[in-house]
């Protein structure tokens, strides 16, 4: 008999390190967060201290997770979640300032046409960050995690919402019954993002 695959481990204060760095890999040449942090010497830095924030806020709820062998990690806010205290967020500004100098609206203004665009009608779980390491891309284990993570949500009847970053990715996220929600145009020249729903699961 096939042993079932193993389950994705539930992030903690002890595992922060390890997911950050996977962001980090994963989004280096991402088409929104490259555009926004444009050092490509100082990116990865910049990177690991955004994702740190961005990580040890959503720990949280545990709703952030890891695969099995470190090869990829998912943040999800659940509803009525944040991603960060509101003291973190301000903290948040003032990091992305002090990381990119001039360079800082281009971040700051991408953060936030993403938060302007959000659906607040319906309870929904949001995708925040999925990201696989680049050792392991192109062996499904990003979207491994992402179907893990859905037939938990799907469990418990509620939507679920992300960002595509990439456009390389809408389709596959609409292997997983995600639909293009709406096109958010990133100011001071940034790529077009598309946001993307998926409906509560009939079956639950």
């Amino acid at each position: 008999m096939t042993e079932p695959a193993p389950l994705p481990r539930v992030v903690d204060e002890s595992l922060v390190a390890v997911s950050v760095e996977i962001l980090v890999d994963a989004f280096y040449a991402d088409p929104l967060w490259g555009w926004a942090f444009p050092d490509d010497a100082a990116r990865r830095a910049q990177h690991r201290a955004v994702w740190t924030m961005a990580v040890e806020g959503a720990i949280r709820y545990p709703w952030v997770r890891l695969a099995d062998g470190d090869t990829a990690t998912a943040v999800w806010i659940p509803p009525g979640g944040t991603e960060m205290t509101e003291e973190d967020a301000d903290r948040f500004e003032e990091l992305v300032a002090e990381l990119l100098g001039r360079d800082a609206p281009r971040a700051l203004d991408a953060f936030g046409a993403l938060d302007a665009h959000h659906p607040h009608d319906e309870p929904h779980f949001y995708l925040s960050l999925l990201g696989t390491a680049s050792a392991h891309r192109g062996h499904g284990h990003g979207l491994a995690l992402l179907a893990d993570c859905l037939r938990e949500i799907d469990a418990l009847g509620m939507p679920a919402y992300l960002e595509s970053s990439n456009p390389a990715n809408v389709a596959l996220y609409a292997r997983h019954g995600f639909a293009p929600h709406s096109a958010i145009a990133i100011p001071h020249g940034g790529p077009e993002i598309t946001t993307m729903w998926r409906p509560r699961s009939s079956s639950a």
